[in-house]
């Protein structure tokens, strides 16, 4: 058995060219199902810097085994995605800014590829102690719908071989550098779009009665909307419905012929989630219709709710309490953002936990998806290590239900 002692200093020599690795992914992002340069990248070190064979799946997606001894016997699986996010990074002088303007890699998926390749190095090198097989997936798409675990999931990834167990880190601004946090069962909200366009009758401004305002309704419509959330969900299941975009395109005296809505709706609950859009709609259409307009409502799915598998979640907090230290370990509260890592926790045994990554020294406490987004880059020697002994510990255990 590899020790804790030897993945420690090992991962921490590794520390310079996880480094090099994270910057040069981080100065070339590309949006999702687009990454194909990093692909390429995180390839061509698979293959030449540890002789691993890899399969590409849904285009960029890539995916390598280390196999240790005995292969067989049991099958974990490793996840990281590669895709950025279209956001203009802001300019602050740091050296390994991106140089494709338009697109950051704001939410540290840079950082997952390169623990990835760190946990690849790590396992690769002393595969000869170990027994089973590791499955590491390289994973396009996770910002854009359908998202990319589903394609991959389609494509065979839980197969050939069957992966018994499946975990996946995700960086964390608001946790210290050099602790983790785990929550076992319901952790992340499925997530859905909504699209209402509500249509009226336009006109001037001041003759309103010869119009049917769709401003007005709208505005009725949102405030109506709440009560499915606060009226209609049983307040132990969490939901949240959000209207984020309105657009009228009118003027001071003009009432528009139609207004558009974009929002989300997100819950922890399958069969709520299918309830609540049936009531989205028979809300909308009641409303509009009794106000004299009509109304188009479209409801895009999106991702499930994530379910972290209790016993293996546990079991992988215990191994980050002996990597790292007791103190080093934080239990997290259910989150309402969405990850289509949930798709793989709908399949499989599987643990989505969170690694720090803030230093306020350094500056790295802004939040995902946020222009100034940054890590401390400290937090990659632990990524790959944590995550490489993680995959160890439960190689050993026996096979889950």
């Amino acid at each position: 058995m590899i020790t804790k002692n030897q993945l420690q200093a090992r991962a921490l020599e590794l520390q310079a060219k996880l480094v090099e690795i994270r910057r040069k992914i981080h100065q070339n992002p590309e949006l999702s199902f687009c990454e194909f340069e990093t692909a390429q990248l995180i390839e061509t070190y698979l293959q030449e810097e540890l002789g691993l064979k890899t399969q590409r799946l849904a285009k960029t997606g890539v995916i390598a085994l280390i196999e240790g001894q005995n292969p067989a016997s049991k099958v974990v699986g490793l996840r990281a995605d590669m895709d950025a996010l279209p956001i203009v990074e802001v300019e602050d002088g740091r050296p390994y800014r991106s140089q494709n303007e338009g697109v950051m890699h704001a939410c540290g998926h840079d950082v997952h590829s390169t623990c990835l390749l760190g946990v690849a190095t790590l396992l690769s090198e002393r595969r000869q102690e170990f027994s089973g097989t590791v499955k590491l997936v390289f994973q396009p798409g996770e910002e854009k719908l359908p998202g990319g675990a589903s394609l991959l999931i389609e494509e065979g990834v839980l197969e050939n071989p069957k992966i018994d167990a499946m975990i996946g880190q995700h960086v964390m601004p608001r946790i210290h550098t050099g602790k983790t946090g785990f929550r076992p069962g319901l952790y992340m909200a499925s997530t859905d779009e909504i699209y209402i366009t509500v249509h009226g009758k336009g006109g001037h401004g001041a003759m309103p009665q010869y119009a049917i305002d769709p401003v007005l309704i709208s505005a009725h419509l949102i405030v109506a909307l709440q009560q499915i959330v606060s009226r209609k969900a049983d307040p132990s299941v969490p939901s949240v419905l959000s209207f984020g975009k309105v657009q009228a395109m009118g003027a001071t005296n003009v009432i528009p012929n139609k207004v558009e809505l974009e929002g989300t709706f997100r819950t922890l609950n399958e069969e709520w989630r299918v309830e609540a859009h049936r009531q989205i709609e028979s809300l909308a259409k009641g409303l509009v219709e009794g106000m004299g307009g009509k109304v188009d409502v479209r409801i895009s799915k999106g991702y499930p709710f994530l379910h972290n598998h209790e016993d293996l979640t546990q079991d992988c907090q215990n191994d980050a309490r002996e990597y790292l230290g007791e103190d080093q370990v934080e239990d997290l509260g259910i989150w309402m953002a969405a990850e289509d890592f949930s798709y793989y926790s709908q399949e499989t045994p599987s643990c989505f936990y969170r690694l720090g990554t803030w230093t306020e020294s350094k500056n790295t406490g802004f939040s995902v998806h946020h222009p100034s987004f940054d890590v401390d880059e400290d937090s990659l020697h632990v990524g790959a290590g944590l995550m490489a002994y993680m995959a160890l510990k439960e190689l050993e255990r026996p096979k889950r239900s």
